[in-house]
C-alpha cells in the first residue's frame, strides 16, 4: 500500500514539475544598447546592470552590447532574426523606439515582433521661452499662436518627426493650426535648444524637463508646461502639467526592455518580476533620480499595451503631419 501511494505521489510531483516549470536566473545576462556609448539606451542598460548587481538579482555582471545603427533598428532586426530566444538578452528601447516603429523604420518588423519586458523610468516632455518673453502661461502661448501662426518658429533636439518636433506638433494642433506648416529648427540636443531660445532666434522650445530644468531654475527660460499626467515631485514640482492648464497635451518619454521572440513565458516572467523587485530597491530609485528618470512602473502586459498604444497614437501624427501615408 506504501509503495502504491509513494508511486502516486510521485506521479503527482512529475505532473506538477511539468505544469508549474521553474523559472531559473539566467546564467548571464547582456543588455544590447542600439547606439553608441553615451546615450539614452547606454543609460538604461547601465541602470539595469549596476541595480540588478548590487540587489543580487544576477549571479555574474551584466554584459553590454553596442549595436549601432538606425537609432535602434539594428539592435530590433537582430534580436529577432539572430538571436531570438536567448533567455539571458534583454534591448533597451525608449518612446523613441515606438515612435520610428509608428513610421515603419525598423524595417518589416512592428511592434508586435518582439516580447515587451517593463520600463525603468521615465522623463516628459516640456515647452519652454525665454525668461523675458510675454508668454506667461501655455495658455498665452496657444493664444498666440492661433493669433499669428507665421510669428512663432520652434527649436527642437532632433529633426522632423522626431519626439520634439512630435511635441511641438501638439502644441500647434492645440492652437488649431496645421503641423506641417510649422516652422521647426532641428538642432543636436537639448543645450543648443536653449541658445537659440536665448539668442532670440526662435521663440519656443522644445525638449524635456530634465533638459531644460538646470536653465529654468537659473531664471533664463521659463517652462510652461510640463507634458505629464500629473505634476512631477522634486525641482519640477511648482511647474503645471498641459493637462491641469487645460490642454490635452502628454509626452512620456519612458526607458524600457524588451527581449526576443522566441524566449520562453517562464523565462520571460522572470524578467518581469525581476524589473518590478529591482524597481522597488533604494538603489534602484538613488539611481533612477540621479539618471534624471521619474518612476514609471509598468511591467509585462501593461507595458506592452502602453508601447502598442504609443505606436497606435504616433501612426495618427504622423498620418496628420504628411510623414506617412
Amino acid at each position: 500500500m506504501l509503495g502504491k501511494l509513494t508511486g502516486a505521489m510521485a506521479a503527482a510531483c512529475t505532473v506538477l514539475l511539468i505544469g508549474s516549470p521553474v523559472v531559473a536566473k539566467p546564467g548571464k545576462t547582456e543588455c544590447i544598447v542600439g547606439a553608441k556609448p553615451g546615450g539614452g539606451f547606454d543609460l538604461t542598460c547601465r541602470l539595469l546592470g549596476g541595480t540588478l548587481q548590487s540587489a543580487n538579482l544576477v549571479e555574474t555582471p551584466m554584459a553590454y552590447t553596442y549595436m549601432e545603427g538606425g537609432v535602434g533598428a539594428t539592435a530590433y532586426n537582430h534580436i529577432i532574426g539572430t538571436r531570438p530566444g536567448e533567455a539571458g538578452t534583454v534591448v533597451a528601447a525608449s518612446t523613441g523606439s515606438a515612435l520610428l516603429l509608428a513610421q515603419k523604420k525598423f524595417g518589416a518588423h512592428d511592434e508586435n515582433a518582439v516580447r515587451w519586458v517593463g520600463a525603468l523610468g521615465a522623463e516628459f516632455g516640456s515647452v519652454i521661452v525665454a525668461q523675458d518673453s510675454p508668454y506667461k502661461s501655455l495658455k498665452d502661448l496657444i493664444e498666440g499662436i492661433k493669433a499669428k501662426p507665421q510669428d512663432f518658429s520652434v527649436a527642437g533636439g532632433g529633426a522632423v518627426g522626431s519626439q520634439d518636433w512630435m511635441k511641438a506638433a501638439l502644441i500647434f494642433k492645440a492652437a488649431g493650426q496645421d503641423p506641417k506648416k510649422m516652422r521647426y529648427i532641428a538642432l543636436e540636443g537639448g543645450g543648443p535648444v536653449v541658445t537659440n531660445v536665448l539668442g532670440g532666434h526662435v521663440k519656443i522650445g522644445s525638449s524635456d524637463v530634465a533638459e531644460f530644468m538646470p536653465h529654468h531654475t537659473s531664471g533664463k527660460v521659463r517652462i510652461l508646461a510640463v507634458m505629464s499626467p500629473e505634476r512631477l515631485t522634486g525641482e519640477a514640482k511648482d511647474i503645471p502639467t498641459a493637462k491641469e492648464q487645460g490642454y490635452d497635451i502628454l509626452w512620456t518619454v519612458w526607458r524600457g526592455l524588451y527581449v526576443g521572440p522566441k524566449v520562453s513565458d517562464a523565462d520571460y516572467q522572470w524578467w518581469v518580476e525581476t524589473l518590478e523587485k529591482l524597481s522597488k530597491t533604494p538603489d534602484f530609485k538613488k539611481e533612477q533620480e540621479a539618471r534624471g528618470l521619474y518612476p514609471f512602473p509598468s511591467y509585462g502586459k501593461a507595458f506592452a499595451d502602453h508601447v502598442k498604444a504609443d505606436v497606435a497614437r504616433f501612426k495618427i501624427l504622423a498620418q496628420e503631419a504628411g510623414l506617412i501615408k
